[in-house]
């Protein structure tokens, strides 16, 4: 199985952090942040990781490099410096990912999930990680039952931005810029996607605050 990181997005509300450094690189306890999911995807097996480029893409590229560093291998899909955020990434990104089930993982998050046991989900469209709301989220995007992903019910959980897809959930996607969102909800609502409940150490690290948390909890 492929891996794919989403690293292309601009990292609006960490500014000034990433006016000059790309959010992937912006440091957790004295290394960057995407090097956390290059060593959890290595030790779980990946080996052929595509890593999407955009804002700063070029310090992200030349720091991370070829991959040898965690013995995988890393290829890039350059994005325009506007990003094409989540379903346009993971879209153009296709054609380096194959024809199987892929694992998805969003570039400004940390978690103790263990990757491995996403090589051995039997992925059809979509499964989605979910994990407890938040404190600082007022509601959740997902409802869980039975192993199935719901759009309404109770409890409703947080999509981690961790997941696996299957190549033909983005049949007949348009390319450009576009969240994968409503495609989610719209495969949902069909019944057609499978998930799970993480509820192990999660951060989203996307505003200096939540990533000043972050840092403190693994210093």
């Amino acid at each position: 199985m492929r891996a794919m990181i989403l690293a292309a997005g601009r990292g609006e509300r960490l500014r000034p952090l990433t006016d000059n450094t790309p959010k992937p690189l912006l440091e957790v306890a004295g290394q960057p942040l995407i090097y956390y999911h290059l060593e959890r995807l290595s030790e779980a097996g990946f080996r052929n990781i595509v890593i999407s480029l955009g804002h700063l893409g070029g310090p992200l590229k030349e720091t991370v490099g070829d991959g040898s560093k965690w013995a995988v291998k890393i290829q890039y899909s350059q994005e325009p410096e506007n990003a094409l955020e989540t379903g346009g990434g993971i879209n153009q990104a296709l054609p380096l990912l194959g024809s199987a089930p892929f694992a998805v993982v969003n570039g400004d998050i940390y978690c103790d999930y263990s990757f491995d046991r996403l090589r051995s989900i039997k992925c059809d469209y979509a499964h989605l990680v979910l994990v407890p709301v938040p404190d600082w989220l007022n509601k959740g995007d997902f409802a869980l039952r039975s192993g199935r992903i719901h759009n309404e019910g109770d409890p409703a959980y947080t999509f981690s931005g961790i997941g696996v897809y299957h190549p033909r959930f983005f049949a007949n996607s348009p390319g450009g810029r576009w969240s994968v969102v409503p495609l989610l909800k719209e495969t949902v609502q069909n019944q057609l996607v499978t998930g799970e409940l993480f509820n192990g150490n999660w951060h989203d690290a996307g505003t200096p605050e939540r990533l000043q948390i972050l840092c403190t909890e693994l210093s």
